[in-house]
């Protein structure tokens, strides 16, 4: 994590970037090998999950986002193909970057994954908060907008006994309550 950390401050931060961009450069063309390149060519699953990975570090959102999609998208499963610590984070970043362009039925989706692994093994640890907090501000402010209602309940039903406390399992419940009355109402 602490070197996920560096790299997001050296590649956010334009100087840090600059001269990491300057020095990369320097050694590909010492060395003739473009990592990127030889993952783009590459025909398997591993080195897709790689070349997303590598994308989003690279701030290349839209690039990872399109290539994640090429490979089957939700379908496509990063966890098998990276070390696990490598794939909760690709997976995190995955997630803020689909939800920052509305597609936030996915983000829930990976959001969920990373949660129930955390729980099941921490790795997080103090971001598990974050991730659940995360979460619950996609189910308030966006996600309700872009499901169906079946949809809807199934993702609130994976909320439940996933480590929320009682209040919000509770309120996930009601929501399917409430969302059942609806569709009945519509029949």
């Amino acid at each position: 994590m602490r070197r996920l950390i560096i790299a997001y401050k050296t590649l956010s931060d334009l100087e840090r970037r600059f001269e990491y961009d300057r020095e990369y450069s320097r050694y590909a063309e010492r060395t003739g090998f473009d990592y990127r390149t030889w993952l783009n060519e590459q025909d398997d699953p591993c080195s897709k999950a790689k070349l997303i990975f590598y994308e989003l570090l690279r701030l290349e959102e839209d690039q990872a986002i399109e290539i994640w999609r090429e490979n089957g998208g939700l379908d496509f499963r990063i966890e098998k193909y990276l070390e696990r610590e490598d794939w909760m984070d690709c997976q995190y970043i995955l997630a803020e970057e689909l939800d920052k362009r509305g597609f936030s039925f996915e983000a829930f989706k990976l959001l969920t994954a990373i949660l129930v692994e955390e729980y099941r093994r921490p790795y997080f640890n103090f971001f598990t908060a974050e991730i659940k907090h995360y979460l619950k501000v996609l189910i308030n402010k966006r996600l309700r907008h872009q499901v169906d209602y079946e949809t809807w309940i199934d993702c609130m039903e994976a909320l439940i006994g996933i480590g929320f406390c009682e209040h919000d399992e509770n309120l996930f419940k009601e929501s399917i309550a409430y969302t059942l009355k609806e569709i009945r109402t519509q029949k």
